[in-house]
This record gives C-alpha cells, sequence and structure tokens, in this order.
C-alpha cells in the first residue's frame, strides 16, 4: 500500500511539472524556483541571464571568450547531428540546465552566460549553459554538487561532476535524466536531459571551446 501511495505521489508531481514545463515561455530570465525532480514531459527552458552574448568584462577575466551564438559551440558533425533531433531553442519549451539548487541560483545571479537548448515540448529535450565564473564560485559549487551526490573527477582538462537517475511518469513511461557539470578555467558548462542521449556531447563542447 506504501508502495502504491508513493508511486501515484510521484506520478502526481510529475503531472504538474509537465504541465508548468508545456505551458511556460522560454525567455532569457532568472530561473526563481528550484524544481527538485523535472517530469517526464519536461523540456527545455532558459536559465538565468542566458542573453547569448556575455559582457566584455566577464569575456576579458575568463580562459576563453564565451560564443556569439549556440551554433558556435558544436563542431559541424555535432552541430548537424543535434539539428536532426529538434529545433533549436524553441521558445516553447521550459527547463533550466540544472536542477541543484546552489547551480540555479548561481546561474540567476548576474553571470555571464550563454543558453542553448534542443527540442520541441514533449517527453525528450536538453538544456545547456556556458556560463563565467570566478574561481571562487566554481570551487565553491563543485563542493555543492559533490554534496549532493553528483559523481566528480578530473576529467575534459577540469572536474566533471554528473548525475543520472530514472523516472516513471503519469502514464507508467520512463523518463531518463541527466545532468553534467564541467568546470575548466574560469568556465562552468552545465546540461541536463531528458531522454535525449547525445553521445559524445559534452566531449565536443569541450573539444569545441578549448580547440
Amino acid at each position: 500500500m506504501s508502495s502504491a501511495r508513493s508511486r501515484r505521489a510521484t506520478a502526481v508531481v510529475i503531472a504538474a511539472l509537465a504541465l508548468g514545463l508545456s505551458l511556460a515561455g522560454c525567455k532569457p530570465e532568472p530561473a526563481t524556483t528550484s524544481a527538485p525532480a523535472p517530469s517526464a514531459s519536461a523540456s527545455p527552458s532558459a536559465s538565468a541571464n542566458s542573453t547569448g552574448s556575455p559582457s566584455p568584462t566577464a569575456q576579458a577575466d575568463a580562459g576563453i571568450e564565451l560564443p556569439a551564438s549556440c551554433e558556435q559551440l558544436y563542431s559541424p558533425e555535432m552541430l548537424a547531428a543535434l539539428q536532426g533531433r529538434g529545433p533549436l531553442n524553441d521558445p516553447g519549451v521550459t527547463m533550466t540546465s540544472t536542477q541543484n539548487v546552489a547551480a540555479l541560483e548561481l546561474l540567476s545571479s548576474g553571470v555571464a552566460t550563454i543558453r542553448c537548448s534542443w527540442g520541441v515540448p514533449s517527453d525528450s529535450g536538453m538544456a545547456t549553459n556556458v556560463t563565467i565564473l570566478s574561481a571562487e564560485q566554481s570551487s565553491a559549487l563543485t563542493t555543492a554538487l559533490a554534496e549532493a551526490g553528483f559523481g566528480c573527477g578530473d576529467e575534459l582538462g577540469g572536474t566533471v561532476c554528473r548525475s543520472a537517475q530514472s523516472m516513471v511518469s503519469q502514464d507508467d513511461q520512463i523518463a531518463e535524466l541527466t545532468e553534467t557539470h564541467v568546470f575548466r578555467g574560469d568556465v562552468w558548462i552545465s546540461s541536463y536531459t531528458i531522454n535525449f542521449d547525445v553521445p559524445g556531447y559534452t566531449e565536443d563542447v569541450v573539444a569545441t571551446l578549448w580547440g
């Protein structure tokens, strides 16, 4: 009985989140909530200050310059593969590139960032932010992610923190959720996916940015 109630509660939460995410617009504005768990029908959304155009000061302090457009995040091969999966920055999708409270607060604090999403309002999609951080911000966020249960280690020329989980949707479908954070120099790459597996995605972004 307890298991059944728990499953029904999970389904209700997922359904509620799915409705909110599918109705919300996708504009580059601060994330003011920290949803603890996404729905199976969630879709990528704008995170805080995702204007796609960083400030000159932030760029000068970074190991790299933030790209002027999302297309510049990827190799030609990866960009073509992503374009085959769905549109870039569809205005109807609403999911942040992280579900972690500390990360959401940092994205809403005014840091320079560019946000890119793939997919349409559905049960599949991805959101990525590339953000400029200070060394102190990177260190604090890496610690917060590790304390939240992310697996963190040296990888891709910096530190990578990963998390993956499965959830059951209202119609008993399994949703595969992943969250990946890369910290390298003054750059933070955060990506969140729902049923959107793209082999080599993070590696390609890193290789393109530092190529």
